[in-house]
């Protein structure tokens, strides 16, 4: 199939943004895109020919579970042996347009390129999740992100372009410099990571910026679990009086996670345009619905660089059920719990980094924190680094009662040490607070 060919197919990514699609109607289309996708990778992505060499499979009718699943790793080797790219690519590589990176927080950088035709696919699932949102031409959107190799949120800020929306680009700016466009500028809509959200709070209140009366209305946020964890959105949304909508995504998927005004506990996958599927990662077989497992995704629009039976290493539930908002689309019920290979056992606890900062947040007298999980052959220790608001409490007091607060939720007793003001790292995009620490004894 020529490139052409795959761009004349892209306006069928986002039919009626998920609203009226019934389950049946969703597999549908899921299958039509499925069977297109396997028609332009056996023409020309050698990545997966040679992965599904010796494998018949109808894309119409045949389980996804005869294929074998594709790892971050496996991608990462490909790259390494067939530089810059890899051969994840299915076309030749002058007919790619854009280039991003992943933030590399896990592991190395992979590089993925895109057509024209699939910017276009990541453009409109930006719609959709704008339509959830209830995003109109008359908001006006900031973006302060750096605008690097990331992808972060380039798709939104094109997307909110191709649309006719007001948008700002915010990045290489101080934070006192970026609240002050936002209210100058009247913005309704900010798209950043929740971390971010939080520290421009910090700021507006250190140099008496009032957030609460500005003409933002609503927040888009992504990069990180924190969308989620109620005491944060709680946090973001009275400082702001705004409502917060969560969206996931990754730079090899696309953005394909979304919150609906109807139902912020969960978070849809946009499903005309993946096939989403939830393992056991110990088993790798399925689960059923409303069991935690790890997400896995085969996007079926991202014609020029796919991934199929993508192992995302989320933590999350499916539900299939239809949501308050009339959508069918499979939800992540309470979005996304975390990443497992983040996950720490602690007296024979299993323990999400997401877990231990819902619990820290429930203090608004905590500014930033850092945490360092220290794992020896035979012991298992949480060390917690708070930075306090020291107008409002006593350091002594406030390490007392949050180890208090964890003990009582997760089960341990954490060693807490306040730190000095300003002490610890800010963040604009992904936040790093957590850090393992492995003790190798003789």
């Amino acid at each position: 199939m020529s490139l052409s060919g795959s761009a004349m197919t892209r306006n069928i990514q986002s039919e009626n943004y998920g609203t009226t699609m019934n389950r049946h109607e969703i597999h549908q289309s899921q299958r039509a895109k499925l069977t297109r996708l396997f028609s332009v990778i056996y023409n020309g992505n050698s990545f997966y020919q040679n992965k599904f060499s010796g494998i018949s499979f109808d894309a119409l009718n045949d389980s996804l579970n005869i294929l074998p699943f594709t790892t971050r790793r496996e991608l990462e080797q490909d790259q390494l042996n067939h530089p810059p790219y890899g051969t994840n690519l299915s076309y030749p590589v002058d007919s790619y347009c854009r280039l991003h990176q992943t933030s590399g927080s896990s592991g190395r950088p992979l590089r993925w390129l895109d057509t024209e035709a699939s910017w276009d696919w990541w453009k409109d699932l930006w719609q959709t999740i704008f339509s959830a949102a209830g995003v109109t031409k008359s908001d006006r959107l900031a973006f302060p992100f750096s605008f690097g190799p990331f992808v972060g949120f380039w798709g939104a800020f094109d997307a909110a372009a191709k649309l006719g929306f007001f948008v700002v680009p915010a990045g290489g700016m101080a934070t006192t410099a970026r609240l002050r466009m936002i209210i100058e500028n009247k913005i309704t809509v900010i798209c950043c990571t929740p971390t971010y959200a939080l520290r421009m709070i910090e700021v507006a209140g250190e140099e008496n910026i009032d957030i609460a009366n500005s003409s933002v209305k609503s927040f888009i946020v992504a990069g990180e679990p924190g969308g989620h964890i109620p005491e944060i959105r709680s946090k973001i949304e009275s400082a702001w009086n705004a409502r917060l909508f969560d969206h996931s995504g990754m730079t090899e998927i696309g953005p394909l996670g979304f919150e609906c005004k109807d139902n912020p506990a969960d978070m849809h996958l946009i499903e005309s345009d993946c096939i989403a599927e939830c393992i056991d990662p110990s088993t790798l077989q399925n689960v059923a619905d409303g069991q935690a497992g790890e997400l896995v995704i085969t996007n079926l629009g991202r014609l020029g660089s796919p991934v199929i039976r993508y192992r995302t290493g989320d933590q999350v539930r499916l539900d299939r059920s239809q949501c308050k908002c009339g959508r069918h689309f499979v939800r992540m019920l309470g979005g996304i719990n975390g990443r497992i290979d983040d996950m720490f056992i602690v007296r024979g606890n299993n323990v999400f980094p997401s877990a231990v900062e819902a619990v820290i947040r429930r203090f608004p007298e905590v500014i930033e924190f850092g945490v360092e999980y220290h794992q020896s052959d035979s012991l298992a220790k949480i060390k917690i680094k708070l930075e306090a608001d020291k107008s409002n409490v006593s350091g002594d007091n406030l390490a007392g009662k949050v180890a208090h607060a964890i003990q009582e939720t997760l089960s341990f007793k954490p060693e807490i040490e306040i730190v000095p003001a300003n002490s610890l790292p800010r963040f604009e995009m992904k936040a790093n607070r957590f850090k393992k620490v492995v003790i190798k004894t003789i």
